[in-house]
């Protein structure tokens, strides 16, 4: 859902205190607004590690999204930091681009693996409103808004510091980000992945397009870790079969349960309350040590 820019409040934190880059300017696209959550006690003394985050406007705070709902972000990492089940970190949230969401999270070099053409014009034409974006919106992410992080803030920069998540299209665009930037991100939490990748919801030609691509840039196993998962209820019940594919594809790649995870979450549903129940998970092993 598009939000005014301009009288967008800045969401109140449970935890940690959030700064907002306001209207972030790119050469690659849109400006949209950053808000950067900060730990308790965040200091220049110390170096954090960064979790970049998709749709940012709907991570922190439940009094001013669309819904009504959040993934408590701040409170569920607070609570790990201070029971000392992960190390300190700082969480990017990326507004989405309201309109423009799809065509910014769609794997646009997944494009060329469709074969049939009549598909793949419908889909850039109603889908991604006639312009795919998620190469530029990398560029975004890699060329202008992380190394300003690295700059602003007391960040370590490397790759096994650095992670992406995100849910739904947001998880395709992380699973996508790492694939086409392992040099960058460490690390990808793709949650509720919507595989289907557009409203198609029971054709396998677009998953089986992300299978292909998937097949020739999965990263090394040695150096990145890939958490994945779905519930059951609603329009997370089309995932699974995808997700075994894909999980079937990992271990081929060389992917074991040190550095992949899948896992389905019982009656859990398309929505940020059930991302929110279960958001430690995902974190925990992003962030599991080395």
């Amino acid at each position: 859902m598009s939000v005014n820019l301009a009288t967008a409040q800045v969401p109140k934190p449970g935890e940690g205190k959030i700064e907002r880059l306001e209207n972030f300017p790119s050469q690659f696209v849109n400006p949209r607004h950053i808000d950067v959550w900060l730990p308790n006690g965040y200091t220049n003394q110390k170096k954090y590690k960064v979790l970049y985050m998709h749709d940012g406007q709907m991570l922190y705070d439940s009094t001013i999204t669309w819904n009504k709902q959040d993934w408590g972000v701040d409170e569920t990492i607070q609570k790990l930091i201070n029971k000392k089940e992960i190390e300190e970190i700082i969480v990017v949230g990326i507004w989405n681009n309201g309109a423009w969401r799809a065509s910014e999270y769609f794997p646009e070099k997944a494009l060329p693996y469709l074969k049939d053409d009549s598909l793949k014009q419908m889909l850039i034409d109603v889908g991604l409103k006639g312009k795919p974006l998620a190469d530029s919106y990398l560029q975004f992410l890699v060329q202008e808004l992380k190394p300003f992080i690295d700059q602003k803030y007391s960040t370590l920069s490397n790759p096994s510091s650095t992670f992406i998540a995100g849910s739904s299209m947001g998880g395709l665009i992380s699973m996508y980000a790492m694939c086409e930037y392992p040099e960058v991100f460490g690390a990808a939490a793709c949650i509720s992945t919507h595989w289907p990748g557009s409203i198609l919801l029971d054709d396998d030609r677009i998953p089986n397009a992300f299978m292909q691509y998937l097949t020739v840039k999965i990263p090394s196993p040695k150096n990145h870790r890939f958490y994945f998962d779905y519930g059951t209820e609603n329009l997370d019940s089309k995932y699974k079969r995808h997700q075994q594919k894909v999980n079937e594809l990992f271990v081929q790649k060389g992917y074991s349960v040190s550095n992949y995870l899948s896992l389905e979450f019982k009656g859990a549903d398309h929505k940020e309350v059930d991302w929110k129940k279960r958001f430690a998970t995902p974190i925990r092993f992003l962030m599991q040590k080395e």
